[in-house]
């Protein structure tokens, strides 16, 4: 049986085989008097019951009393709640890999492990999260890494020496975390509600909610650089308000000016490389304000999930006794030179998606599906099937510059005659996407110069 890896970070904790990323769930629970609910559906009630939402647990992750609720005793109790519904969602049952950030600290480590232990999978293995993401990705002696998690931002230092691969030193940032920029963008938006529509979706949970659910829509599928079109209905009125790229980026540039002046000082008088996590480059207009010194790399969902796999034996404890692995040797990953990023072999990545008599070019392609409308479009980096009985949202295309990725959003897809399940799944040259064996095809081409 194939082992699984389970990333603990509480924006998107993700749990990865070697078919890709097959589930995924939010670090947010909500506490009621019947029942406890953990992941997305959490997330999409939290403004409508702030009193009873968490989302801290895995960031405080302890084994303090809470005293605001009687149906938990501490956050380690929700962690637990998460683990199950993950081993249940995504049909865990065997040895699993944990990918941990670098902030976890020794005692919630063994937490994590504790808690672990109480489920139907077998812990074999720590791995730093940072290091997994940056083995296949590192070009340089010494990088950063920086991930993204609900309240923080987390930078790791990753250095090659003669021997090792490892990590040297993690830094936190706390208060430009993705619910930081989330309230940030809430705030813009309810400003311009009320400039517009004479309208404030704050003054209602419900219709706070249903913002809050339309702007976090809109951050997994949105192109860099088009005005962000909302839509409320509160009782029997739709209000609409527009909210230009230039006004939301100008607001979020404080939140990016603390990230890249930490940057800027850890790298200062040094070659250094970033590698940022996908969920980080995703932030409206960030990669635009990176120090244009730097050079940086995107890490996909998958990769650090892929490396754990590859390399388990050398994360997987030899003796039971698990400890956290944040160095590796050099002659068991197999690096003996760093190739500079500008020579790495790129000649059979696909360049570009075949979709009917055209071919769009491969950078992020979000595929659609509005029935009687087959030429509408909102950009060239869209793709409309207009096939009836399925959802409006099928998922997205990224090139990520390391690797093609398929971000299914349902359990449609078709990939190469293969029905596989919502999440991210890896893409070659030559692959087929359909949503119905009948179905129009969308493949991946390699489009040559001259």
């Amino acid at each position: 049986m194939s082992v699984k890896v389970i990333e603990i970070n509480d924006s998107n904790i993700r749990v990865g085989d070697e078919t890709g990323i097959v589930f995924q769930s939010p670090g947010f629970a909500l506490v009621t008097e019947d029942k406890l609910e953990v992941g997305e559906f959490a997330e999409r009630q939290s403004r409508i019951q702030p009193t009873n939402s968490f989302s801290k647990y895995w960031y405080e992750l302890n084994l303090e009393p809470i005293s605001h609720s009687s149906k938990v005793r501490h956050h380690a109790d929700l962690a637990y709640a998460q683990l199950m519904h993950l081993a249940e969602a995504a049909d865990i049952d065997q040895d699993v890999i944990f990918s941990v950030p670098g902030n976890f600290s020794k005692d919630q480590l063994a937490i994590l492990l504790g808690l672990a232990r109480q489920t139907n999978f077998s812990p074999i293995g720590f791995v730093n999260s940072a290091l997994a993401d940056s083995i296949q990705a590192t070009h340089k002696k010494q990088s950063l890494h920086v991930d993204i998690q609900l309240h923080q931002v987390v930078i790791t230092t990753i250095v090659i020496n003669e021997a090792y691969f490892k990590v040297e030193n993690v830094l936190q940032l706390p208060g430009v975390g993705m619910q930081n920029f989330m309230n940030l963008i809430m705030q813009v938006a309810t400003d311009l509600f009320i400039d517009q529509c004479r309208f404030n979706p704050q003054h209602d949970a419900i219709s706070e909610q249903d913002l809050y659910n339309a702007l976090l829509s809109w951050l997994s599928n949105h192109e860099e650089g088009t005005t962000v079109q909302l839509e409320l209905q509160s009782s029997d009125t739709v209000h609409l308000a527009k909210l230009p790229w230039e006004n939301l980026t100008a607001v979020l540039d404080r939140y990016y000016r603390k990230i890249n002046e930490q940057l800027s000082a850890l790298t200062v008088g040094l070659e250094v490389q970033l590698i940022l996590s996908e969920c980080l480059s995703r932030l409206p207009g960030f990669l635009r304000t990176i120090p244009s010194d730097l050079q940086y790399e995107v890490a996909s969902v998958y990769q650090g999930a892929r490396a754990c796999i590859d390399h388990q034996k050398l994360i997987a404890s030899k003796d039971g006794e698990i400890t956290l692995i944040e160095k590796l040797k050099k002659s068991e990953l197999g690096i003996d030179e760093l190739v500079p990023k500008n020579e790495v072999q790129q000649s059979e990545l696909a360049s570009h998606l075949l979709f009917g008599n055209e071919a769009i070019k491969l950078r992020r392609v979000v595929i659609r599906n509005m029935p009687g409308k087959s030429e509408a479009r909102e950009s060239s980096q869209e793709i409309n099937l207009a096939m009836e009985g399925l959802p409006e949202h099928l998922g997205t295309i990224d090139n990520t510059g390391s690797g093609i990725y398929f971000n299914s959003t349902n359990d449609h897809a078709i990939l190469n005659h293969r029905s596989i399940s919502k999440g991210i799944h890896s893409l070659q040259l030559g692959d087929h996407i359909r949503f119905e064996e009948s179905g129009d095809e969308i493949r991946l081409i390699k489009v040559r110069n001259g």
